[in-house]
């Protein structure tokens, strides 16, 4: 059975993982279905926006114990041996799900526990519902965040917030975590479901070509200087300017405004 089951409507691709027996855990499998799902959505020509979510009371509870204990009962690998899986498995989803071209909303529904967090982190927006909870817990099992986890939370939180939430290995409540600024909104559990279908019609509204080339501006802003993102800017307004879309939203406005329907 698939971990991530996908679905593509009105412009919204719905990835959802799906394993609520094991709270959603990051097992190597798993792991390389969401990336292939995460890829389907990044070439799929209908999707404007993409909404990340798990099935069950959690969002993704981090990585396999199971896994780990088999590792640790079989002997350990060699150190390469180990930065190479990390190579071609966690950090491979990390770089295909932080990459998508698309905005990206993770939908936490629950607890999302070490790489569970660092997985909501490499989505562009999140919204949880009351019962979420939220843990940078590598520390805890005397680990790292493989995943890329510290950059992700430093460009969110700022290097005091995010090394509180890493050397602590605290979990926050969903109130907490809006307060610190790691999410857009929190809502009641029945209605985080709506809440993000709302918010992905909404981005789905608009030009796909536009879309995409906003969201490459905005990550580049973060990395980049301000000519440079200037550089950039004038480059992908040449490519919206010569998209059908375009043409089609501002004959649109101009019809709207001659009729004086403008709302």
């Amino acid at each position: 059975m698939s971990f991530t089951r996908y679905e593509c409507r009105d412009g919204i691709v719905t990835l959802t993982m799906s394993s609520p027996r094991t709270r959603n855990a990051l097992s190597a499998p798993a792991i390389a279905d969401l990336a292939a799902a995460c890829q389907r959505a990044d070439l799929d020509e209908a999707a404007r926006v993409v909404v990340l979510t798990g099935e069950g009371p959690a969002f993704c509870g981090g990585g396999d114990v199971k896994e780990m204990l088999a590792s640790l009962d079989d002997g350990l690998p060699p150190p390469e041996q180990i930065r190479a899986s990390f190579d071609a498995g966690i950090q491979r989803l990390a770089r295909t799900l932080h990459g998508l071209r698309l905005p990206v909303i993770a939908a936490v529904n629950g607890p999302a526990i070490g790489a569970g967090l660092d997985l909501a982190c490499m989505c562009d927006l999140r919204i949880a519902s009351r019962r979420a909870a939220f843990a940078e817990s590598f520390v805890k099992l005397g680990l790292v965040p493989g995943d890329g986890g510290a950059w992700l939370l430093t460009r969110l939180l700022g290097p005091a917030k995010a090394g509180y939430l890493a050397f602590t290995g605290e979990t926050i409540d969903a109130a907490r975590a809006l307060e610190l600024g790691l999410l857009s909104a929190v809502v009641d559990d029945d209605q985080l479901q709506s809440h993000a279908l709302a918010l992905a019609a909404r981005i789905a509204a608009h030009s796909r070509t536009a879309l995409r080339l906003t969201k490459q501006l905005l990550r580049a802003s973060a990395t980049q200087s301000f000519d440079e993102v200037l550089h950039l800017s004038a480059d992908a307004q040449a490519q919206a300017i010569h998209s059908p879309e375009h043409r089609e939203a501002v004959r649109a406005l101009a019809d709207a405004l001659s009729t004086g329907n403008t709302h």
